[in-house]
């Protein structure tokens, strides 16, 4: 097999991995949280990930890390896996995992009214459009009589947004912010101690008091090996990999692309049920979660 060719399907590989293994993460995440508690449960996870990522990190380079991006991985590891992993987990106690990942595909349109507020970013037409389309794709979603009349439906849907909030501020800080050269030890950096923070959180609201390992099942115990290995491992390697190796433009297809997977994945091995108003507003908010994504790939 030429060198080209053997690149050719690497990242062919490389993409199935990003869109059918994230996609899938949502599902494995909602069957550990049914006998673990989901700050544990993603703690462990990111923890052993973050040690895992960093020890094959070593192997294709030294580790050399600053005080100061030592400092910038911890608050990065907080925002985007403490707080934001951890409440989407946690709103996986109550939600289909395939809505939950249609919550999640709103995160682009967050990023562009933040980036507009804090950067003075104004959004342009492509942007505008998508934001409409999500916006309404998510009243559709979210307008829904049994959802509507759930107290805990809207707690969940708190957390989410408190989830993108902090994806969001982390996507705009982030860029600016110095961290390691290398990206796989700064994300394997940035699981640690988001993971160290998610355990801290579960001792804090008293999960270690809850949890009985006489109660936690095969499938918690298959699905916590598949995020750590598959979900984090993998498929960042994977993320990695695409990123030097093809435009960004490719790349950032799996913003929409993971929406699907998860809601056809949770339909099929969880029989999560899925209406016609479900089916439709997915629709036209992964139309604005496109128009979006266009846009930036674009600048």
């Amino acid at each position: 097999m030429t060198k080209d060719k053997k690149q050719f399907w690497l990242i062919i590989l490389a993409f199935f991995i990003i869109y059918i293994v994230w996609g899938s993460t949502y599902l494995a995440n909602a069957w550990g949280v049914k006998s673990v508690p989901p700050f544990l449960f993603a703690g462990a996870r990111f923890l052993l990930a973050g040690i895992l990522l960093l020890g094959i990190a070593r192997l294709f380079k030294p580790i050399k890390i600053t005080k100061n991006q030592l400092k910038n991985t911890v608050i990065a590891g907080i925002f985007l896996f403490t707080v934001g992993n951890g409440l989407v987990v946690w709103s996986l106690q109550y939600l289909d995992s395939g809505i939950a990942a249609l919550f999640v595909a709103f995160e682009p349109l967050i990023v562009a009214l933040m980036l507009w507020q804090w950067k003075n970013k104004k959004p342009k037409t492509e942007t505008w459009i998508g934001i409409a389309f999500g916006i309404i794709g998510i009243g559709l979603l979210v307008g829904q009589p049994n959802f509507v009349s759930s107290a805990i439906f809207v707690y969940s849907m708190i957390a989410i947004m408190g989830a993108l909030l902090a994806w969001g501020y982390i996507a705009i800080w982030i860029p600016d912010a110095d961290l390691p050269e290398s990206i796989m030890q700064s994300a394997a950096l940035q699981m640690f101690f988001g993971g160290i923070g998610l355990l801290i959180l579960s001792l804090i609201t008293g999960e270690t008091q809850n949890i009985h390992i006489e109660n936690v099942n095969s499938t918690a115990l298959w699905s916590f090996a598949y995020l750590v290995f598959f979900g984090s491992i993998l498929a960042f390697s994977s993320f990695n990999f695409l990123l030097k190796n093809v435009s960004p433009t490719k790349v950032v297809t799996s913003a929409y692309v993971n929406p699907l997977v998860a809601l056809f994945i949770g339909w099929w091995l969880n029989n999560e049920i899925l209406s016609n108003q479900s089916i439709i507003a997915s629709g036209v908010l992964l139309i604005g979660v496109i128009f979006i994504t266009r846009a930036k790939s674009k600048a």
